[in-house]
């Protein structure tokens, strides 16, 4: 693993500002609050030193100790541990075997003397559960065997809460809350103080090493684990995080997030808790101390302090990513931006709460009162310090609470909390607004490192890799696509972010030219443009990436060039135009225009490549095209202005901008008389688009029927002489024109009937004379011109359809008799004659055939005829009886209901009212009805509804 340049060593107090020669001390301990800087020696002198941090022009940070007062405190053995209360403005001072307490700043031991004896050594609990702001709580080993005590130490007193035995010997103690993490003599354990509940972590073997444990977080600690590791920890007994490996004989440990770092007897080493790995290595001899307060890793010797200042994350991932160390960095960076703590983003509003303070203001100076009744508060005081030691921790604002120290509410009437809350609460709606300024510029860092990720990562042709960092650190696509010379339009402002995101200037640079690799980048934008160009990345610069996708397209020749075209989309015109027209994408150069509502450039250009003027092979079919897109058109001058180009390539197709125009459409700009008009010169195509007028629309004119009977016959005419034998199409011709002639009612008859007169088209007379209700001539015609019999019986169905059965029985009878009359090929037609009557039985009247038939017809000759007859007589005949039997029941059933009603009487007299019109009856005629109600007769005529009930409107 390559080293990382993680933090500096600054010393910060040297031998000779600690100690005079004559001095036999060494340093013990330190403890750090604030720019406070605390040093006790092995002669039992405590030393107070100010702290003064300056950075320099080049950025690096040096220290300053301004040595303030010094203090021997009566012992003769050494100072094991300093803590500072700054709450309480004390100083805890462990010191053979007794915790002292001292004020911060004049070194004075407290007036009273408390003091706490007994200890070997001692934690405080940074989330104390006491709920007492004026106190702190110290956890204690105490040199009872197997016993930690848990003390509440006041300003002037100490009081004791806890005692609690453990298995083994306690050597070292961590504690938040009401947990205790100790190294016991063989193990590590997390005991619950509250409740006495223990929870076993792992072994430990005291005489092989010295043990650690740290509280590196809310309910989480470290502990030096074996085989030389770093072991996290949780109250709950698991680790949420992989340890970290460092050195076995490890001194002492602490954390500055993203890193732990460790102190072993001759260097101090770096390991990221994001990776596990160990990213810096410090030489460091003879250190015996390694200590972190509020973030600041402090460092000693026996004769000197010092402090590693850490390098600031954004540069540390600046390095990593010069170096093309994208992996590193990235997992940098996302461990640094998950836990930030999230109170440093709690936005509260603390105003109510100071409102009500000032409100609650005492008058008087005899009116301060503390909690209790007669009880004053002090002008100066530990709840003054906390006032002024930080900000306020808990949405209240109330400034007398402990720092450390979560309580619902302040005291009612705590006047100098309330006296100094304004100001207070101005300085923190400043930090507020820092604070969220702060973490809108850690987002901004965040996604600038992952954007440089993202371009290291293209740059090495990795693109999947580039295109999901792109996506997380949301990428303003115009900074790829500028890579690209002349994608961008030229009408684009975009200019490139400042500071850089890269070092490339264009895509031949990070390319070197190699075609290959252009070729790869430029499917890689594709592919990338295509995704997000429908999503919100893509919101406000939606033309420049259409504009650079349709240029790629049209460069690589890619068929997703129409798809984008014909979509919705954003190309800017005149780029879009240029680029189309140099890369000679003439037909998707129509597209272009047709979206941006010039369909008429758009015809125009389709037009010129249809009729070889510019060369585009796009689209084979691409006059077909055109007339598909005019049969669309909702512009009637561009159907018109090439109407005449598309009928003169092909009548048949080019007609359809006409025949499957949509209906709505047809009624506005598309007159059938100026399509007939314009049509005469293009007779197929007219006889198409009357054909779509006829038999497709249905236009009951009786123009557009005899024009388009009379194109059928003069086709059907014209081509006789050339081919007498009527081939397919001749046939087919004459098809339609007896199809048209038998449908249609609409067309002049007379005026067809001297057109075919003398033409030698007979089928075609037979119809005509039908239409005119000339049936024997019709027959004759059919039966001998034509001798075509079975023509002759689907004329006489084909007249009938839709009429009576008399005018059917008719057209047979007419059949019959010239099959039976005068003329040539008489044993046929009577061979016709008998197939007429034995195919057809029902439709004759047997008694007028018979009348009609020759006497030398035989019985079995017509023997199927007179079975139907005779059947159908039959039937008639019971049918009938069947219906007056039916009649005669319905008459009986009336009978009936008649005579059951003269059965009953029915009372009369002038009180009776009409149901109909409520009035009373004034002659003895009425209407009864079934129900039994009575009307008057002339409301009976005009009302057809029967009453609704026979009692309604009576009177007594």
């Amino acid at each position: 693993m390559m080293s990382t340049k993680a933090f500096t060593l600054v010393p910060a107090i040297e031998r000779e500002q600690l100690l005079s020669d004559r001095d036999r001390g060494l340093l013990e301990c330190v403890e750090c609050c604030g720019r406070n800087l605390y040093v006790g020696t092995s002669d039992c002198f405590v030393y107070h030193f100010l702290l003064e941090e300056k950075t320099l022009p080049g950025g690096s940070a040096t220290f300053t100790a301004t040595r303030q007062l010094h203090r021997h405190l009566g012992f003769k053995k050494a100072v094991s541990e300093l803590r500072a209360a700054s709450a309480l403005s004390r100083l805890l001072v462990l010191c053979d075997g007794c915790i002292s307490l001292v004020h911060m700043l004049s070194l004075e031991p407290v007036p009273s003397g408390a003091r706490i004896k007994g200890a070997t050594a001692f934690a405080l609990n940074e989330n104390p559960v006491s709920g007492d702001p004026f106190c702190v709580e110290v956890c204690i080993i105490s040199v009872k065997r197997r016993t930690i005590q848990v003390f509440l130490v006041y300003e002037d007193r100490v009081q004791i809460v806890r005692e609690v035995s453990t298995p083994e010997q306690p050597l070292a103690v961590a504690v938040d809350g009401h947990f205790l993490c100790l190294a016991l003599t063989t193990q590590y354990i997390i005991l619950n103080y509250s409740t006495g509940a223990a929870q076993d972590l792992f072994p430990f073997c005291s005489e092989e090493r010295r043990p650690i444990v740290k509280r590196i977080g809310r309910q989480e600690f470290l502990l030096a684990g074996p085989g030389g590791l770093g072991m996290f920890a949780t109250v709950a007994g698991i680790s949420q995080r992989a340890p970290v490996r460092w050195s076995e004989n490890v001194i002492g440990a602490a954390v500055c997030f993203p890193y732990v770092v460790a102190l072993d007897d001759e260097f101090i080493t770096v390991h990221s808790m994001l990776d596990q790995q160990q990213k810096q290595t410090l030489p460091f001899k003879e250190g015996h101390i390694l200590q972190d307060f509020e973030g600041r890793v402090i460092v000693a010797t026996s004769k000197g302090v010092y402090i590693l200042v850490p390098l600031p994350l954004e540069k540390q991932i600046q390095d990593l990513l010069a170096s093309h160390r994208v992996e590193e960095a990235l997992v940098l960076a996302k461990g640094a931006r998950r836990n930030i703590p999230k109170e440093k983003f709690q936005d509260f509003d603390c105003s109510s709460q100071v409102a009500l303070m000032v409100k609650n203001l005492p008058v008087n100076a005899e009116d301060r009162r503390g909690p209790t009744a007669g009880t004053s508060w002090p002008e100066s005081g530990p709840h003054q310090a906390a006032l002024v030691a930080g900000p306020c921790p808990i949405p209240s604002l109330c400034y007398c609470l402990c720092p450390r120290v979560t309580r619902p509410e302040p005291p009612a009437t705590c006047h100098l909390c309330a006296g100094q809350a304004l100001q207070k609460h101005a300085e923190n709606r400043s930090e507020i607004s820092s604070v969220t300024d702060q973490r809108r510029g850690c987002w901004v860092m965040y996604r600038r490192i992952l954007l440089q990720a993202g371009f290291i990562q293209f740059a090495q042709l990795q693109f999947l890799e580039a295109k999901e960092l792109f996506r997380s650190g949301q990428l303003d696509v115009r900074e790829l696509i500028s890579l690209y010379p002349l994608l961008l339009p030229t009408s684009s402002s975009f200019t490139r972010s400042h500071p850089p995101l890269h070092e490339f200037a264009d895509l031949n640079q990070l390319t070197q030219g190699d075609q290959d690799k252009v070729a790869k980048c430029k499917r890689f934008l594709m592919s990338y443009l295509n995704e997000v160009r429908s999503t919100e990345v893509a919101n406000g610069y939606k033309e420049d990436i259409d504009t650079a996708l349709l240029k790629l397209y049209a460069e690589a020749d890619h068929d997703s060039l129409l798809d984008l075209l014909v979509t919705e989309n954003f190309c800017l015109l005149p780029d879009s135009a240029a680029w189309l027209e140099k890369h000679k994408k003439y037909f998707a150069l129509g597209l272009l225009y047709h979206y941006n509502h010039q369909d008429a450039a758009a015809v125009q250009l389709w037009v010129s490549i249809v009729n070889g003027d510019i060369q585009d092979s796009t689209r084979s079919d691409l006059y077909e095209y055109i007339v598909d897109f005019l049969t669309y058109s909702t512009d009637p001058d561009l159907v018109w202005r090439h109407a005449d180009w598309v009928l003169q390539r092909s009548q048949e197709v080019g007609v359809q901008v006409f025949t499957k125009r949509p209906l709505d459409e047809q009624q506005s700009g598309f007159n059938p008389d100026d399509i007939i008009s314009c049509l005469k010169k293009y007779p197929q195509a007219l006889v198409k688009y009357l054909e779509h007028l006829v038999t497709e629309r249905r236009l009951q004119k009786e123009e557009y029927h005899t024009h388009l009977a009379v194109l059928y016959l003069d086709e059907v005419l014209q081509q006789r002489p050339c081919t007498p034998d009527k081939d397919a199409e001749v046939t087919e011709t004459q098809a339609k024109l007896r199809r048209l002639l038998q449908e249609s009612d609409l067309y002049r008859v007379h005026f067809l009937m001297d057109r075919t007169r003398g033409a030698g088209l007979p089928l075609e007379s037979a119809i005509l004379h039908g239409k005119l209700e000339q049936h024997e001539e019709a027959l004759r015609i059919l039966v001998h011109e034509l001798a075509d019999f079975p023509a002759a019986e689907d004329y006489c169905l084909w007249r009938s359809e839709g009429r009576d059965p008399s005018y059917r029985q008719r057209l047979f009878h007419l059949l019959l008799a010239v099959y039976l009359g005068p003329g040539p090929a008489a044993p046929t037609r009577t061979v016709a004659a008998v197939d007429l009557l034995n195919r057809h039985a029902v439709e004759f009247d047997a008694a007028q055939v018979l009348q009609l038939l020759p006497g030398t017809w035989s019985v079995q000759l017509l023997c199927p005829f007179l079975m139907g007859a005779m059947r159908d007589s039959i039937h008639a005949r019971r049918t009938t009886q069947v219906a007056v039997g039916l009649a005669r029941s319905e008459n009986l059933i009336y009978k009936y209901d008649k005579m059951k009603l003269k059965g009953s009487s029915v009372r009369l007299s002038d009180k009776k009212l009409c149901q109909m019109c409520q009035n009373p009856f004034l002659e003895p005629v009425f209407v009864r009805y079934p129900n039994g109600g009575l009307v008057h007769t002339h409301c009976a005529a005009s009302r057809h509804t029967e009453p609704s009930s026979p009692s309604a409107g009576a009177r007594t």
